[in-house]
């Protein structure tokens, strides 16, 4: 069985940055597509970026400014949020899948429990 567990999250002040992590265990973390997703109060949870062994893709709202990594040897995904805006601030949430990635929710099977992050003005 999969199990993601996120850490990272917390308060920002805008323009400032997080890194967030995502340790899988159950699996070897390099053969699954693992993605970032994200929920703010009241809205539908949103695509931020994915990334498996073929490459990476990130919301356009999030371009730029955010960047997804793995440490395959510690099946570990990080994403690295730099130049936080207040809109950015929602509920993290991992997610991972077999094979291709996607920025489809309900394409993926496996969901941490979130981590929080209120960037402020």
């Amino acid at each position: 069985q999969v199990q993601l567990v996120e850490s990272g999250g917390g308060p920002v002040q805008t323009g400032g940055s997080l890194r967030l992590s995502c340790a899988a265990s159950g699996v070897t973390s390099g053969v699954l597509a693992m993605g970032w997703f994200r929920q703010a109060p009241g809205k539908e949870r949103e695509f931020v970026g994915a990334g498996n062994w073929r490459g990476t893709d990130y919301a356009d709202s999030v371009k730029g400014r955010f960047l997804i990594s793995r440490d395959n040897a510690r099946n570990t995904m990080y994403l690295q949020m730099n130049s936080l805006k207040p809109e950015d601030t929602a509920v993290y949430y991992c997610a991972a899948r077999f094979n291709l990635r996607s920025w489809k929710v309900e394409d993926y099977t496996y969901w941490g429990q979130g981590t929080q992050v209120t960037v402020s003005t």
